[in-house]
């Protein structure tokens, strides 16, 4: 029988201390709903102010099927008492049963930053978790820099949790709060501790070394049997380990129970959904992000076609997410038939069509159009040739006036359309402080009372490339938009010796993609 882990989510506290990273009250009620559904053990939240508090009031209401909402807080400070602490009755009035306090591991800190002794940090420690645990409170105890605080002085490290287990705590947690500890150290260190305490031991692994998804793997090896993490790995300076990595690393491939199996396959919708909440992206990220199951180069292409585990370490639909091909000169004919067949299953790589689709494409691609970084412009290149693209309007007129207030310094865009959509011309205007973001908002406005869907359409990224610089001024634009709806990403593409006519075309597609998936 597979061996369970807990799983404490922090995305809406550890995470929150990103920068840019700033969750209203929505957010957070949002994402505590996908982590609940994900079958997440615990989310964090801090409970350090006022509002922090209110927003355990709001939340009291909240109807959860799994997750334990966790107030987070520290322990009382330096020659304070327990009871007449701030932060402690904080965690009171948060009507949590759970809590998580912090408190000090590492005698560096003891001395240096709290400015007291070894015995004042334990008793801070000890009465801070008795305290709460006589009211009521389930305790979760963050030992914070403890690896390197055994590296530095082991037996007070030791000291540290122990004391935190005869308080009362029913978990407690080793930080690698500096992110700079090796696997093999965090795995000898936690080993250690599992046998120097009786209860549930845990990680908390920050990733400034680039290796909190490996510790936190390692200490499970050595132990831990709680994990805490962000899903899609943001926090304060380099992050914090990457939740979604380490359960799916964990589950799929080292046979824990952390998640029921049936809800691994929501891992890739709840990490995008909690990302797009947050306004990141998720590019790059092992296992939930396009790019983890993408293939380029036409060997690859090939291989996962014969045998998917040639190039892939697991199979993309189990957490999730799907299989990629970028179409370019690098991947050649097996990419296109395999995109095709997703619309005409019945064409094979001989097809008149398949041909004549690559020879489309690579005429493009000589034109500048690059499809490995604009699926979304590729499919509708595809639907064309197939006769299964549906046209949703025209552009009878688009006038763009720019403007520059020299005595402000700012930048002025205006724009009109005339729209012709479903058989009605449409005359529709916006103004902005740029000529893309102006023509987005006015081609929208037009289009979105006949199709309401484009209402949930932002643009989330714009790149420019000069694609021949030898002719300076005169050369060639390639202009790529990224869109998002808040469940799907997509990029379109427009090339042109006009930026504005470039942007244009990708705006354009952005908006045909979208329509073509279906009101």
């Amino acid at each position: 029988m597979a061996v369970k882990l807990e799983t404490l989510d922090t995305t809406l506290r550890d995470g929150a201390q990103s920068a840019r990273i700033s969750f209203s009250c929505a957010d957070k009620i949002r994402i505590i709903g996908l982590l609940d559904e994900l079958g997440i053990d615990f989310v964090e939240i801090g409970a350090s102010d006022t509002a922090d508090v209110d927003f355990f009031a709001q939340a009291k209401g909240l109807k959860l099927c799994h997750a334990k909402l966790t107030a987070f807080g520290s322990t009382c400070r330096a020659e304070e008492k327990a009871e007449e602490s701030t932060g402690l009755q904080n965690l009171l009035d948060c009507n949590t049963e759970w809590c998580t306090v912090f408190g000090k591991a590492w005698d560096l800190h003891v001395t240096d930053v709290l400015r007291t002794t070894f015995e004042e940090n334990l008793r801070m420690i000890s009465e801070s978790i008795r305290f709460l645990v006589q009211n009521g409170k389930k305790v979760i105890f963050d030992a914070e820099h403890f690896y390197d605080g055994y590296k530095s002085n082991p037996s007070y490290a030791v000291e540290v949790i122990q004391t935190a287990e005869r308080a009362g705590a029913s978990v407690c947690v080793l930080c690698d709060t500096n992110g700079g500890c090796f696997p093999d150290e965090v795995f000898d260190i936690t080993k250690e501790a599992t046998e120097n305490v009786g209860i549930k031991v845990g990680i908390h692994a920050h990733n400034d070394g680039g290796m909190a998804v490996s510790n936190s793997v390692f200490a499970v090896s050595g132990g831990a049997r709680h994990v805490q993490g962000t899903l899609n790995g943001i926090g304060e300076r380099c992050g914090n380990a990457n939740l979604a990595t380490v359960m799916a690393n964990l589950q799929l491939k080292r046979g824990f129970e952390i998640i029921p199996a049936d809800k691994m396959k929501n891992l890739t919708h709840t990490a995008r959904a909690v990302a797009e909440t947050a306004n990141i992206t998720t590019r790059n990220l092992p296992y939930i992000s396009r790019q983890a199951f993408l293939h380029k180069a036409g060997t690859h292409i090939d291989g996962v076609l014969k045998n998917h585990e040639s190039f892939e370490h697991i199979s993309p639909g189990a957490v999730g997410n799907e299989r990629n091909f970028l179409v370019s000169g690098m991947a050649g004919r097996s990419a296109l038939v395999e995109k095709i067949n997703q619309f005409k299953p019945s064409l094979d790589k001989d097809s008149p069509e398949i041909q004549g689709i690559l020879e489309e494409v690579k005429e493009l691609e000589s034109q500048g159009f690059q499809y490995d970084a604009a699926d979304a412009s590729l499919e509708l290149v595809i639907k064309k040739a197939l006769g299964i693209f549906k046209k949703h309007f025209d552009i009878n007129l688009c006038r763009l006036i720019d403007e520059h207030d020299s005595e402000k310094n700012q930048a002025y865009s205006s724009v009109l359309f005339k729209v012709l959509v479903k058989g009605r011309e449409e005359t529709t205007a916006a103004d902005s402080d740029g000529p893309v973001h102006a023509m987005d908002i006015a081609l929208r406005s037009a289009l979105h009372k006949f199709y309401p869907s484009l209402r949930s359409m932002r643009l989330s990224d714009y790149k420019v490339r000069v694609l021949n610089n030898e002719q300076a001024t005169g050369s060639k634009i390639r202009v790529l938009i990224e869109t998002t709806d808040g469940g799907q990403t997509w990029t379109t593409i427009g090339v042109s010796v006009n930026i504005i006519e470039a942007s244009l075309a990708a705006l354009v597609d952005s908006i045909e993609y979208k329509l073509n998936k279906g009101e």
